[in-house]
């Protein structure tokens, strides 16, 4: 069998695949990289990959004044439409996971409480139990938290599988093979240094200061990693079409 072959969009310079590219890749995948934020043009549909990843980003998944919030967004959500009509395993963090609900019927917004930033906790909720990749996590998985807008309504059908009481819909999915996250999972701590180093506000809003944020982050890394490197080895499986079935978790893959 091949190695699955999966698209990554990049939606923003300083939000590329990295520690989730890296375990994706362990697992068994191989990458096409669309870095959409430097104008390269992602393709008309989804024929010959096995698997969509959209990353995250600074811009809103919703439109702003009528119009895209980035110009390849439009056809973004078309790709990410495709792949949950055809079954085509899918994985949006954060924005990317903002899109996903968008682009299926749900609704993306400001967050009610203000920007959520640095490292949190979230909870599975019951029904998690039974998904591919959720059921294999802790109760309550470490993350790391950027963003300032986020799902209020999820798409018809979806399946909430993590939340917490800062933000409802924390982590969810459509069909059986696209997952959508609020928070983020890929980051390094440069990754992370250098989004407080160009925060645009947003720190100051939440009543933090970025040496105290990325502190806390620092310290649960290893407990991250330990987490979510299985997930993304499981999300590999998924692609592949191993073990795919309701209610059937899928075993971990250790790179």
């Amino acid at each position: 069998m091949s190695n699955p072959r999966l698209l990554v969009v990049q939606n923003d310079a300083q939000d590329d695949a990295r520690r989730l590219g890296d375990w994706l890749v362990e697992a068994g995948a191989d990458l096409h990289v669309v870095q959409a934020d430097a104008g390269e043009p992602l393709p008309d549909d989804l024929t010959g990959f096995d698997g969509l990843v959209v990353m995250g980003g600074a811009q809103p998944a919703y439109d702003v004044d009528g119009a895209p919030a980035s110009p390849w967004f439009p056809q973004l959500r078309a790709l990410l439409r495709e792949a949950v009509g055809k079954r085509v395993a899918t994985l949006g963090v954060c924005l990317g996971g903002q899109l996903l609900a968008d682009a299926l019927g749900g609704r993306v917004e400001p967050a009610a409480a203000g920007p959520e930033i640095g490292a949190f906790l979230v909870a599975k909720r019951d029904v998690a139990e039974t998904d591919p990749l959720f059921a294999m996590l802790p109760f309550t998985p470490d993350v790391y938290q950027w963003h300032v807008d986020e799902i209020t309504v999820l798409p018809p059908g979806a399946v909430l599988l993590a939340s917490s009481p800062r933000v409802a819909h924390q982590a969810f999915r459509v069909g059986d093979r696209a997952w959508g996250l609020q928070f983020h999972i890929e980051c390094d701590q440069p990754m992370l240094a250098s989004w407080a180093a160009d925060d645009s506000g947003s720190l100051e809003q939440a009543g933090l200061d970025a040496e105290t944020v990325l502190a806390r982050c620092a310290a649960v890394e290893a407990d991250v990693e330990e987490v979510w490197r299985p997930f993304a080895g499981r999300f590999v499986a998924v692609a592949s079409g191993r073990g795919v079935g309701r209610g059937i978790p899928l075993p971990v893959i250790e790179a």
